[in-house]
């Protein structure tokens, strides 16, 4: 069945992709010193090229889809609602290491992004719950992280993270 729109379908769902104006903001950084250990919030990060976060205890081979972490901060009260509390879930229990307000971050996949005047990432895929969210939120942390969880990311360009740096998707090449 086509896509439902009329006239030239792909380029319409291709310049609809492509519609991302608005900038977003690095909320919270978080780096984990060992496997397993609560997640240590911090004011800024070294994101090394092709690596992971300086500090972090993930090892990811060099050119792997899964070197950084992201999660929408707005997405933290909606896991908090779900699983039934007033305020939403500190960033540090779902175990990312970047957390974004202002853009959707699902709009994102498979596009690069630059955070702050350094950092550059390329969006490699969706980050879902595993079964810690069990173990970490309670009962029904895995159900209410679904759909919640966040992307993966290589770093194509390393450099300095700090909270407040702006979060802008790069523009594809025509």
């Amino acid at each position: 069945m086509p896509f439902p729109f009329v006239g030239d379908d792909k380029s319409t769902i291709a310049r609809l992709l492509s519609t991302l104006p608005q900038q977003g903001r690095l909320e919270w950084i978080g780096l984990r010193p060992a496997r397993r250990e609560p997640l240590q919030a911090v004011l800024e990060a070294e994101a090394e090229t092709d690596r992971h976060l300086a500090g972090d205890h993930a090892r990811p081979k060099p050119g792997g889809k899964r070197q950084i972490t992201l999660i929408q901060h707005e997405y933290l009260a909606a896991v908090g609602s779900f699983l039934g509390v007033a305020e939403p879930v500190d960033p540090a229990r779902l175990r990312r290491n970047l957390v974004v307000s202002g853009l959707n971050l699902l709009a994102l996949k498979n596009r690069r992004v630059h955070i702050g005047t350094e950092v550059v990432l390329e969006i490699t895929g969706e980050c879902h719950p595993c079964s810690r969210m069990e173990e970490e939120l309670g009962p029904g942390g895995y159900n209410a992280m679904r759909g919640h969880g966040g992307l993966t990311a290589r770093i194509v360009q390393g450099g300095r993270l700090r909270i407040g740096d702006a979060v802008w998707v790069e523009e594809p090449q025509q």
